[in-house]
C-alpha cells in the first residue's frame, strides 16, 4: 500500500487549496509544510506510492496551488516562495521515472504552469550580460527546482517534450541560465554588490552553478536524440556567443572566496561543461539552420539590429583567435587538465566549422564581402581571414593551424565568384605568396587541405593564373610532397592539388613551363603521372592526366613568335619533355578508361593529335593506341573484379587497347557522344596515316590501324540521312591522307 502519510498530505493540500480564497493567516506556511512533508516522502523510491498519488487529485491540486502562488507572489512578497519551492519538489519527485504521472501532470497543465513561472523570472533579464543577474537564494531555489522538474518530466517522454517545444521552453531556460550563471562570472564576483548581505555567497554560487548544469541537461533532453535545432533561432546567438568571453585573456584574479582550487572546483567544471555544450550547439545551428547562418553574417555589419548589440560573428572570430586555457586549470591534476585542454581545442574546432559554414552559405557571399572601406579590402570578415593567413603563415613559429584552416576554408567559400577570387589574388590583397609560404612538406594535412582548396578556387579565374604562377604555386605544391606516396591516404587533397595545376596550366605557357620543366629530374608533372600510375582511383587517374592535356594544349597553341628567345627555348624543351612514352601512354589510358565520359576521350584524342605533329611524336602515339592497356585501367571502379558488373567496362567488355575505344566511338551512334569527338578521332587517325608522321619501320602497325578503322570511316563518309558535316569532312580528309 502507498504510504498513509503521503496520501494524507496530498489530501490536506487539497483542503488547503479550497481555503485559499479566505486569505487566512499562515496559509502559505501550511501549504509549504504539507508539501515539504509530501516531497520528502516521495524521495524514497516507491513506485506503488507514486502510482497511487498520481491517481488522486494531487496533479490538479499542485497545478492550482502553483498558479495561485505565482499570481500572489507579487502581493505576498516572499511569503509564498517557500511554498512554490516545495510544490515544485513534490511534482519533480512524483514524476521521477514514472511515465503515467508525467502524463497526468501534463493533462493537469503543471508543466505549462512551470514554464509560465520561468517566463516571469526571465522577463527582466538583460541578455548577454557578463555579470550574474541579481537574484535571491529563495528565487534561485525556485528556478533551479522548476528546471529540475521539467527535466524529470521530459526524460524519455515525448508528450511532455512536444509541449515544451511548443512553449519554447528551451529558449526560456537558456535565457535564464545564461543570465543567472554567465560562464566565468564567479571570477568577477564582488560581495559588496549583493543586495542582501546576509546570504551565503558560497551557497548562492553553488545554486547558480547547479541551476546552469540542470538547464543544459534539460535543453539537451528537450532537443532529443535527433538534436532538434528548430528550438533555437538567431535570438539564441547572443546568449550563446557571449558566454565565450570568459575564455579570452586577460583573466581576472579570482575573489578571495574562490582563491583556492577546492573552493572553485565545481564552478570550473560547470564552466567547462557549458563551454562544450555551447560550442556543439553553435556548430549544429550553423550546420542546420539557414536563418542562423544569415543572421550571423548580417550581424557582422549591423549588430544592433540583428543581435541586440552583440556582434556575434565578430566575437566568434575573436574567441577562435584569442581564446585560451584559463590559468586556474593548471591547479588540476595532469589528467584532468589534459582532458580539458583537449576538449577546449575540440570546441574551437566546432566553432571553426561553424564559421566556415556561415561563409559557405551562398546567400551570405555579398553580405560578407564589403568594398565600402578602402583600408579593409573585402570588408571586415575578409580582412580578418587575410590577416590570419599573413600573420600565421610561418606555422613553425606561431603554431596556429586552426586559424589558417578557418581562414582558407572560409575564403575558399566566399571566392566562388570570379570578382572576389580576382580581388584576393590581385593588389592590394595579393594573397598568392602568403599561400605559397604555407605549402611546406611538414605542414599538417588539414592546413594543406584548406590552402589547396582555396587555391583551386582562385586558379579557376583566368585572371589569377599569372599571379599565382609568379608566386611559385606549382613548384611549392610539388615541394610540399602532396603528390608523394605518403599523401596517398588523402586522395581528396591530392585531387584538389591536381585541380590547381590543371587550371593554372590552362592557356598559360609560363605555368606550363613550371609544371613540365624540372629544376632537376623530378618535375611536378612527373610527380602527378607517378601518382596516376600507382593510384586505383579513377578521379586521380583522370584528373591527373587532364593536367597533361592542358599542358599539351598550352604548349602547342602558343605562337612562338609571341615569345622571347629564352621562352622559345623553354617551349621547345617542354614540348620535348611531353613527347615521351610515359606521357602518350597516360593519354592513351585516359581514352581507354573513359567509355562513360566522351569529353575525356576527346581531351585525350586532341592531346595525342597535337603530340603526333612533333618529330617522333607520331610513332609514340601509334604505339600508345595499339599497345595493351594496363589491367587496372580496364575497370572503372576501385572495387574488386568480382564486384564489377559486365556493363561497367569489365575485363569481358572493356577495351584492350585505346584503339578499341576509338573504334567504339566511330561505330557507336550514341547521341551522348558529340559529333566533335568522332570528328577528332578521324583527324587523329588520318594524321597518323599521313606519310612521314610515323616511322617507315612501323608500316605494318600502321596498316593494322588503318585496316581496323577504314570500314568505319568510309561508312561515316557515305552515311545516309542527316549527318554532321564536320564528321563527314573529317572522315574524308582521313581517307585522303591515307592515300597519299
Amino acid at each position: 500500500m502507498a504510504g498513509t502519510s503521503a496520501l494524507e498530505s496530498a489530501s490536506k493540500l487539497g483542503d488547503l487549496l479550497a481555503q485559499l480564497p479566505l486569505n487566512q493567516a499562515n496559509q502559505w506556511s501550511d501549504i509549504e509544510r504539507t508539501a515539504q512533508s509530501l516531497a520528502n516522502d516521495l524521495r524514497s523510491k516507491n513506485v506503488e506510492q507514486q502510482t497511487a498519488l498520481g491517481q488522486t487529485l494531487l496533479p490538479q491540486t499542485l497545478t492550482s496551488l502553483l498558479k495561485s502562488a505565482a499570481s500572489d507572489v507579487q502581493s505576498s512578497g516572499a511569503t509564498c516562495k517557500p511554498a512554490i519551492f516545495e510544490l515544485l519538489r513534490v511534482a519533480a519527485n512524483l514524476c521521477m521515472d514514472h511515465d503515467d504521472n508525467r502524463g497526468v501532470l501534463l493533462d493537469a497543465g503543471f508543466p505549462q504552469t512551470v514554464v509560465a513561472l520561468l517566463e516571469g523570472y526571465a522577463e527582466p533579464v538583460e541578455p548577454a550580460q557578463q555579470e550574474a543577474f541579481p537574484i535571491s537564494i529563495p528565487d534561485l531555489k525556485i528556478v533551479k527546482t522548476a528546471i529540475g522538474f521539467l527535466l524529470n518530466a521530459s526524460v524519455g517522454y515525448d508528450a511532455v517534450k512536444d509541449r515544451l517545444v511548443s512553449l519554447e521552453a528551451a529558449m526560456t531556460i537558456l535565457k535564464l541560465s545564461s543570465a543567472i550563471y554567465p560562464v566565468g562570472a564567479w571570477q568577477r564576483y564582488d560581495p559588496t554588490s549583493e543586495e542582501d548581505g546576509t546570504e551565503d555567497p558560497a551557497e548562492k554560487w553553488s545554486l547558480r552553478s547547479t541551476l546552469a548544469s540542470w538547464s543544459w541537461r534539460a535543453i539537451e533532453e528537450i532537443r532529443g536524440g535527433d538534436e532538434d535545432d528548430s528550438l533555437f533561432g538567431p535570438d539564441a546567438l547572443p546568449l550563446l556567443v557571449s558566454q565565450l568571453r570568459a575564455f579570452i585573456p586577460p583573466y581576472p584574479e579570482p575573489p578571495s572566496i574562490f582563491a583556492t582550487p577546492s573552493a572553485r572546483r565545481s564552478l570550473v567544471q560547470t564552466d567547462y561543461d557549458i563551454y562544450e555544450q555551447i560550442c556543439g550547439l553553435i556548430e549544429s545551428l550553423c550546420l542546420d539552420v539557414e536563418d542562423v547562418r544569415l543572421s550571423l553574417a548580417r550581424g557582422l555589419t549591423f549588430p544592433d539590429g540583428e543581435h541586440g548589440g552583440v556582434a556575434c560573428l565578430s566575437e566568434l572570430l575573436t574567441f577562435v583567435e584569442k581564446g585560451d586555457y584559463p590559468p586556474y586549470w593548471s591547479c588540476e591534476s595532469a589528467g584532468e587538465r589534459s582532458a580539458k585542454e583537449k576538449g577546449f581545442d575540440l570546441g574551437k574546432g566546432a566553432l571553426v566549422r561553424a564559421i566556415v559554414e556561415v561563409a559557405g552559405e551562398e546567400k551570405n557571399t555579398d553580405t560578407l564581402w564589403d568594398d565600402s572601406e578602402a583600408e579593409k579590402p573585402g570588408g571586415e570578415f575578409v580582412s580578418r581571414m587575410v590577416g590570419w593567413i599573413r600573420t600565421h603563415k610561418s606555422l613553425k613559429e606561431t603554431n596556429r593551424d586552426d586559424l589558417i584552416i578557418c581562414a582558407t576554408l572560409s575564403l575558399g567559400n566566399i571566392c566562388r565568384r570570379d570578382a572576389h577570387s580576382t580581388a584576393i589574388v590581385g593588389p592590394p590583397i595579393s594573397l598568392g605568396p602568403d599561400l605559397a609560404a604555407l605549402l611546406e612538406p611538414d605542414t599538417d594535412i588539414k592546413v594543406k587541405h584548406g590552402v589547396i582548396g582555396l587555391l583551386k578556387h582562385l586558379a579557376q579565374s583566368q585572371g589569377n593564373r599569372a599571379a599565382l604562377g609568379q608566386a611559385g604555386i606549382i613548384q611549392k605544391l610539388a615541394a610540399s610532397q602532396i603528390w608523394g606516396e605518403k599523401a596517398d591516404m588523402v586522395e581528396l587533397v591530392q585531387v584538389a592539388a591536381i585541380g590547381v595545376a590543371k587550371h593554372m596550366c590552362n592557356g598559360d605557357i609560363d605555368n606550363t613551363f613550371a609544371l613540365v620543366l624540372p629544376p632537376e629530374d623530378d618535375s611536378p608533372l612527373r610527380q602527378i603521372l607517378e601518382l596516376v600510375k600507382r593510384s586505383d582511383s579513377i578521379a586521380v587517374k583522370s584528373e591527373g592526366t587532364r593536367v597533361l592535356v592542358n599542358a599539351v594544349k598550352s604548349l602547342w597553341s602558343t605562337d612562338p613568335k609571341s615569345l622571347d628567345e629564352e621562352r622559345v627555348k623553354k617551349r621547345e624543351a617542354a614540348m620535348k619533355a611531353v613527347v615521351t612514352e610515359p606521357c602518350v601512354s597516360a593519354l592513351a589510358q585516359l581514352i581507354g578508361r573513359s567509355k562513360r565520359y566522351p569529353t575525356l576521350i576527346n581531351e585525350g584524342v586532341v592531346a595525342l593529335s597535337l603530340i603526333s605533329t612533333h618529330p617522333n611524336g607520331g610513332t609514340l602515339v601509334l604505339d600508345s593506341i595499339l599497345n595493351p592497356l594496363p589491367a587496372e585501367n580496364i575497370r572503372t571502379t576501385s572495387q574488386p573484379l568480382s564486384a564489377v558488373s559486365a556493363t561497367e567496362a569489365s575485363p569481358v567488355t572493356g577495351p584492350r587497347r585505346a584503339l578499341d575505344m576509338l573504334i567504339t566511338v566511330l561505330r557507336d551512334n550514341n547521341p551522348n557522344v558529340p559529333a566533335e569527338v568522332r570528328s577528332n578521332v578521324c583527324a587523329l587517325l588520318g594524321h597518323l596515316g599521313r606519310k612521314g608522321v610515323v616511322s617507315e619501320s612501323r608500316a605494318i602497325d600502321l596498316q593494322r590501324m588503318e585496316d581496323s578503322t577504314r570500314e568505319l570511316i568510309e561508312g561515316l563518309v557515305r552515311a545516309e540521312g542527316p549527318s554532321n558535316p564536320k564528321v563527314v569532312a573529317s572522315a574524308k580528309r582521313a581517307l585522303e591522307a591515307w592515300q597519299q
